[in-house]
């Protein structure tokens, strides 16, 4: 691709990130290696005005420093079908705002630009409800917000996890058992007094052995998980929660997995996904802004954000 391609990403506050660990940033340093322009905005950024979509943005220049990684110009303004390549990277709450922002994506898209990740597919796929597509790749689980349905679920398979549905992070995640004293506050607390669906889910005892993340570029995988093993008490696989890493190779079972939702995410236009996966059973499909990327690139010599790029090189010439 020729040096003046124009890439934007929809990001949360570069200046607040961790660059050390940041996927997107990780993303951005490729792009500028390739002579791209990019072009950074929030979401707050993104407006629309007579049908047509436009965002104030600022072009990025980076540096691999973990004290003095960006600069970026004085504020201009781009219709966003004027780039070739939008990434989509905030962050959750998948919430109206996050909804809203895909439509005005989605106009870019129509005239041309490639959305990364497809916006009406953001929009469809639950990273939680995603997974019902793959019966054969999970555990046994229930999606209520009746508290009666939820402790039914707990009494059948007696050990379960409870989350809600737009978590992300490790937050409100809940081992219960049944009989546990807690339960009725715990259901109150992650349905939100019966207004929010919730999801539970067979508790899977290999989570000792780590939270698998898989990295997917256009429903192939990388060779490579990052296990992510919980802190010393904690039934979560989040790094967020305090979960130490330990990167591996794909098992059989691994590439069997991914190989069942591959065709699908490709369907979707779903380019860049991020799975979880506990012992043999895929727990998440992680489609808005996945990580692991500097991890897996450090511990075993790769650029994911090239396979990534040359991805995307790739989809834009057809």
């Amino acid at each position: 691709m020729a040096a003046s391609m124009k890439l934007g990403i929809v990001m949360d506050p570069i200046e607040s990130i961790k660059p050390w660990k940041d996927s997107s940033f990780a993303m951005l340093l490729e792009a500028q290696d390739r002579g791209w322009q990019i072009f950074y905005m929030g979401l707050g950024d993104l407006y629309m005005d007579n049908s047509v979509s436009y965002a104030q943005y600022h072009l990025l220049s980076l540096k691999d420093d973990n004290h003095d990684w960006y600069a970026k110009t004085d504020p201009g303004v781009c219709r966003l079908d004027e780039l070739d390549v939008i990434l989509m990277r905030k962050d959750p709450p998948f919430d109206l705002e996050y909804i809203y922002s895909t439509y005005l994506l989605e106009q870019a898209e129509e005239n041309g630009t490639l959305i990364v990740n497809k916006p009406a597919s953001l929009r469809d796929c639950n990273e939680k409800l995603y997974t019902r597509y793959f019966p054969q790749c999970c555990v046994a689980s229930r999606v209520s917000r009746n508290s009666n349905r939820l402790i039914e679920f707990i009494n059948e398979h007696q050990d379960v996890i409870i989350k809600p549905l737009d978590g992300m992070g490790g937050r409100s995640i809940f081992r219960v058992r049944a009989g546990d004293t807690n339960t009725n506050v715990i259901l109150e607390t992650v349905t939100r007094d019966g207004t929010s669906l919730t999801m539970a889910q067979r508790y899977i005892p290999e989570i000792s052995s780590g939270d698998k993340r898989i990295l997917l570029i256009n429903g192939k995988p990388i060779p490579y998980a990052l296990a992510r093993l919980p802190a010393k008490g904690e039934n979560r696989g989040n790094i967020a929660a305090g979960a130490s890493t330990r990167g591996q190779p794909l098992s059989e079972r691994d590439h069997w997995l991914c190989d069942q939702i591959g065709p699908s995410l490709r369907h979707k236009g779903l380019i860049f996904v991020g799975i979880d996966v506990i012992g043999d059973y895929i727990t998440e499909i992680n489609v808005t802004s996945p990580t692991c990327i500097r991890e897996l690139d450090l511990e075993f010599d790769l650029n994911i954000s090239a396979d990534l790029f040359n991805c995307i090189d790739t989809l834009i010439a057809e």
